[in-house]
């Protein structure tokens, strides 16, 4: 009975899939090793507990670059949103150019700031919530495509 027991405990495991657990790895939890051709990850995983040496011995959870900015995105974001928003639709103007007029209305009264109801507010809103989501796009876009998101 021992030995039918010691039998079995060397086998090899088999599971789903064809994964394999070999015996020799069983008798140490260190060196356990579970190899399974059921389920593989298509992408190669990035381990952040590997990059400990890169950051000077520190744990660090995040990248260093998490931001991973590109001057080029700001380039083309910036002329992205300025090429549009500078088409006179509005009454014959440009929101670039009612965003730039209520500036300079609002400059010519200086020390005094913008009333609540200005349209300054409004253009201001606007053209920075447009220019914001161009860059945001264009940073989805330009980093997914240069890392192979799609």
């Amino acid at each position: 009975m021992a030995a039918a027991t010691m039998a079995t405990a060397t086998a090899t495991v088999t599971g789903l899939g064809s994964s394999t657990l070999s015996p020799s790895r069983i008798t140490s939890p260190k060196r356990t090793s579970l190899r399974s051709d059921f389920v593989r990850s298509p992408v190669a995983t990035r381990n952040p507990l590997k990059q400990t040496l890169s950051s000077g011995g520190r744990f660090t959870c995040f990248e260093r670059d998490w931001l991973r900015r590109d001057f080029n995105v700001i380039g083309f974001g910036l002329i992205g949103w300025i090429a549009p928003s500078s088409v006179p639709l509005i009454n014959g103007k440009s929101l670039t150019g009612l965003f730039f007029e209520s500036i300079g209305t609002e400059l010519a009264h200086w020390p005094t700031g913008p009333a609540l109801n200005s349209q300054f507010w409004l253009w201001l809103i606007t053209w920075h919530l447009g220019l914001f989501l161009c860059l945001t796009f264009g940073q989805i876009g330009f980093k997914g495509r240069t890392e192979n998101y799609f």
